[in-house]
């Protein structure tokens, strides 16, 4: 498995590319927007896309989702359909913010403990409510692996103070869910650089195990 992060859209949203390297067939995360620069990437690449994932309903991650799904022809899977309520309103808040986004209807919404392939490669689909209700992150188990979206970030976490956020189910998602996976999986978040969950469990302000003691 390989990634690469294109960020995209005024917010600086890291869009993922992930492939699998002997089948040579990805998926792009979240493309929230910026498209000739996204399809720029892929070229660059070589990897055949083959679907689209997404990890929650903010209009920097799916926004123009739908958009590059029709034009390349791909389906789109995730996240949750507790998220249905933020994908029906990405026309008003795309207007609302000047930025291009269209409202799509995923082809799969996605379940805690469901698994998307890609290529060759199997990822585990986890729900982590609490930055959206319908927050997924995909997680690769063979390389400790992870795309989390905007559940963690390096030094933060997800802001709950959106419509249907909840700052307990946030905390409770991390430290349940993506704890136990190990302190050695790298993730990418949906903004900013990467990091590790143990680094995130030694020095987080929000999450760390000193700040939760």
């Amino acid at each position: 498995m390989k990634a690469g992060i294109v960020p995209v859209t005024p917010l600086q949203q890291n869009c993922s590319l992930i492939w699998c390297t002997s089948t040579n067939r990805g998926a792009l995360i979240d493309p929230g927007g910026d498209l000739d620069k996204l399809k720029a990437a892929v070229a660059k690449s070589g990897v055949e896309l083959e679907k689209i994932l997404i990890t929650h309903g903010h209009m920097d991650h799916c926004g123009e989702a739908g958009v590059l799904a029709k034009e390349l022809g791909l389906p789109i899977e995730g996240p949750h359909e507790a998220d249905r309520f933020w994908i029906s309103r990405l026309d008003e808040d795309g207007a609302r913010y000047g930025m291009n986004s269209q409202v799509f209807e995923p082809d799969r919404w996605l379940e805690d403990g469901d698994t998307v392939t890609v290529g060759d490669l199997t990822l585990e689909v986890i729900h982590c409510p609490g930055h959206t209700p319908g927050h997924v992150v995909f997680f690769h188990r063979p390389s400790k692996f992870a795309v989390v979206g905007d559940v963690l970030f390096q030094g933060s976490i997800g802001r709950t103070d959106f419509p249907m956020g909840n700052h307990q189910d946030l905390i409770d998602a991390i430290t349940k869910k993506l704890w136990p996976l190990g302190d050695d999986v790298t993730f990418i978040p949906g903004h900013g650089p990467t990091s590790t969950f143990g680094q995130e469990r030694k020095t987080n302000a929000f999450v760390s195990d000193a700040a939760l003691a």
